[in-house]
């Protein structure tokens, strides 16, 4: 696995980017070669999938994106 500023990459297979909401909630949103996203949510030290909805909640001014350091601390 690669990892390039604030995305993680497997080959060419996906892309993801990790948000934290004003709520404290963390997400991942993942991108695959063909462009389809999904989203993915940290709860307790496992990711379920989420509603795709919270795609748009990445460019919400209350979002922040995860540091490089933060997401080395989260669960794989």
């Amino acid at each position: 696995m690669r990892r390039s500023g604030n995305r993680r990459s497997v080959g060419a297979v996906s892309e993801s980017s990790f948000y934290k909401t004003e709520r404290g909630t963390i997400f991942r949103l993942k991108e695959d070669d063909e462009g389809r996203l999904s989203v993915e949510l940290l709860q307790t030290s496992l990711w379920v999938q989420g509603p795709i909805g919270m795609a748009g909640l990445r460019v919400a001014p209350t979002t922040t994106k995860l540091t490089e350091r933060q997401i080395q601390s989260l669960p794989q």
